[in-house]
């Protein structure tokens, strides 16, 4: 019997108004590092918010190892762990109490708190800086607190919005390292949405994503191979229907 998939995203749409921010979206994800690539406004954090729970999709449904969202959130979201692309931890809080807090929330008692957090913290090099605020700490390691964070309920399914915005090259290079590593020592699945191509080349698989809609969903590449592109972003441009010369700098800042 083939393997159900970690996610399922079954003809998802939400409007705002008359925008259509995320149209008829469908895929499935299984284990491993898949990344989200479209530039700014192509629709990936409204498609996580509806991932998320935090929006209702206006049609379609999301299913989490088959368990809906609409019709059974907690479960759905309890396989779940999430990074978002705004920072979000109590900064005047010390990294353990923002891991406690979060854990709790979770319905964790005190020894898998003190057990997973320590593991986490120890794999990110964190074990020093867990009675630190999280304010003393530079933005690459307040990302790893978030990654910490998120990871502590065992989710099979890892949502990382824009994650590295902000890092130095540095930084992101690691984060991205680790999360590579947890697909393949843990079985992870990971959406990483991201509009950096250097990015998305380094992934099991590539979600196109432009104004809305989804064009491929294919291997790097085979996306490359398909289109008789040269590189990834040339592949990006020959689905799109843009023009390198057009309006995405996000690309250009590689």
């Amino acid at each position: 019997m083939p393997e159900q998939p970690v996610l399922s995203v079954e003809s998802v749409s939400k409007h705002y108004g008359a925008l259509c921010a995320v149209n008829k979206v469908s895929f499935q994800l299984g284990k491993g590092f898949h990344a989200l690539l479209g530039p700014n406004g192509a629709g990936k954090s409204t498609l996580f918010q509806l991932l998320t729970g935090l929006f209702a999709p206006d049609q379609g449904d999301i299913l989490l190892n088959g368990i809906s969202i609409r019709r059974d959130l907690p479960q759905a979201l309890a396989q779940m762990g999430v990074v978002f692309q705004q920072p979000a931890l109590d900064l005047d809080l010390s990294v353990q109490a923002n891991l406690d807090f979060y854990a709790r929330l979770h319905g964790m008692g005190k020894a898998d708190i003190r057990a997973r957090s320590t593991a986490e913290l120890a794999q990110l090099e964190l074990t020093k800086a867990a009675t630190k605020p999280c304010r003393a700490l530079s933005g690459g390691n307040r990302r790893k607190v978030e990654l910490a964070r998120a990871l502590l309920t065992r989710p099979r399914l890892l949502l990382m919005d824009e994650a590295t915005v902000g890092l130095d090259p540095a930084s992101r290079a690691a984060l991205l390292a680790y999360v590579h590593r947890l697909c393949r020592e843990q079985g992870l699945s990971v959406l990483w949405a991201t509009h950096l191509i250097d990015e998305a080349e380094q992934a099991d698989q590539v979600l196109v994503m432009h104004k809305g809609k989804l064009l491929a969903q294919a291997k790097p590449a085979d996306l490359v191979e398909q289109t008789a592109a040269p590189s990834l972003l040339d592949a990006f441009f020959h689905l799109s229907g843009d023009s390198p010369q057009g309006s995405f700098q996000p690309f250009a800042n590689l």
